[in-house]
């Protein structure tokens, strides 16, 4: 073969760009057929499931109770079996840790939480615990080693305070570590028995930057997903969340003596400004929502006009500003509302850790893109409830996945996302995992 001839010299340019395409393109086939083990996944979450599991069908695994303590070393050998290196830190947040083929780069971090609600359900946390798990154990088994080191972190009671990621973060407080926990004892108490040491919590706070990204998987907690029959929720951000308290004070008296005309009832004005949280809350365009979920009678007999009517009002929001501005609107009304009635009126904000966090446009990007190549449907939404990912938001960009959420139902008995969704969303996890490594060390 005369390879001076052009005919030739073309033909066999042809075979080499042909060649290689083919190779990239089986490249390409084996990252989109790399898949979870979704009957393993499924497995993981039925047998953290048996750990509090209470005659109502709900989950009784509240942080730092004996179902808790029960279910981490479940949750250690599965991160062992991972490919891990486990350890449990000052905050009791249970670590697993993975070297990556660069040890310069900062490590991608999955996690999530594994404690509940009183009598909750058993897929808000653990899906995004095993899922995680799952992961890593994926990459172990197809021989994958990521340029970053990868961390698995299981955050201690992130139902009862985000305490384990506020600890990461520097935002955990030794006056937080002193608040009532929902198994009767304190934080510090708690933590102990986790194998942490409250006193030595402050020494693990990360500097900013010190992660190069955080994913959460998570089950939507709402309807959406599910009533549009939607694959995925690309996560624009977790909202702020904002709580007062609102005391209209009027004069006690007794119920079937006083006349109408009389009266300085505080009932009045508690249950017209009610009203009007909903209104002022809806008038806007938004996702914002507004709830007055408490309210207190005092003394709180059935025969005495009340002497004073606590309630409190939350808002939520992605942007703070908006919350704000809404409650100047609603603070306004109050004060209307108590003068109209012989009332008077106290407000107090009550301090909650819980700021807007906006998801990392770059990580958005990729799980849409890397959902979509998998087939999946996909829907950008915010989330109204507050995460882990949200303490994490503070030092690195922060992502996170939704899954459908039977009927919208969550912190109950009756919580459920099926195997095919959670499948879906691990896939969509490790994809996004190994997109961003790649991403990320080109930076």
């Amino acid at each position: 073969m005369d390879i001076s001839d052009p005919f030739t010299h073309n033909s066999m340019k042809y075979l080499f760009l042909t060649f290689t395409l083919t190779l990239a393109s089986l490249g390409t086939s084996f990252a989109q057929s790399l898949q979870v083990n979704s009957e393993r996944l499924s497995q993981s979450l039925s047998t953290l499931a048996t750990y509090g599991k209470n005659e109502k069908g709900g989950s009784d695994r509240v942080a730092y109770s004996v179902h808790d303590l029960a279910a981490r070393p479940f949750v250690k050998e599965l991160l062992a079996a991972a490919g891990l290196e486990v350890s449990v830190d000052f905050a009791g947040n249970i670590i697993g840790r993975k070297a990556g083929k660069n040890p310069s780069l900062k490590p991608i971090s999955l996690g999530s939480h594994i404690d509940e609600v009183p009598n909750g359900g058993d897929y808000d946390g653990p899906v995004g615990v095993m899922g995680a798990i799952e992961v890593v154990r994926t990459l172990k088994e197809a021989g994958i080693q990521t340029e970053h080191p990868l961390e698995v972190i299981i955050f201690t009671n992130e139902e009862g305070g985000v305490i384990g990621s506020r600890a990461l973060v520097g935002g955990l407080s030794a006056q937080a570590l002193q608040g009532q926990s929902n198994a009767g004892i304190t934080h510090a108490d708690g933590i102990r028995l986790l194998g942490g040491n409250p006193i030595r919590i402050a020494s693990l706070a990360r500097p900013k930057g010190a992660i190069a990204a955080f994913l959460e998987l998570h089950i939507e907690q709402g309807g959406n997903l599910d009533t549009e029959k939607l694959d995925i929720g690309v996560v624009e951000g977790i909202v702020a969340i904002e709580w007062w308290e609102f005391s209209f004070k009027g004069k006690a008296n007794h119920a079937g003596t006083t006349p109408m005309h009389a009266r300085k009832d505080p009932m009045l004005p508690a249950a017209r400004f009610t009203l009007a949280v909903n209104e002022v809350i809806t008038r806007d365009e938004g996702r914002q929502v507004g709830t007055v979920g408490k309210i207190q009678a005092f003394p709180g007999a059935g025969n005495v006009i009340p002497g004073e009517v606590k309630l409190n009002l939350e808002i939520r929001d992605l942007s703070s500003e908006k919350i704000w501005k809404l409650y100047a609107e609603l603070e306004t009304i109050a004060k209307q509302l108590a003068q109209e009635s012989g009332t008077t009126l106290e407000i107090k904000h009550i301090e909650v850790a819980s700021k807007p966090a906006l998801a990392d446009s770059m990580i958005r990007e990729v799980i849409d893109k890397q959902a979509k190549k998998l087939g999946y449907s996909t829907k950008s939404l915010p989330s109204g409830a507050g995460h882990d990912a949200q303490e994490m938001a503070r030092i690195a960009p922060m992502g996170m996945i939704f899954i459908p959420s039977k009927d919208g139902i969550s912190h109950a008995p009756e919580e459920y996302s099926s195997p095919e969704a959670i499948a879906k969303g691990a896939n969509v996890l490790l994809h996004t995992l190994l997109e961003l490594d790649k991403r990320l060390t080109k930076e």
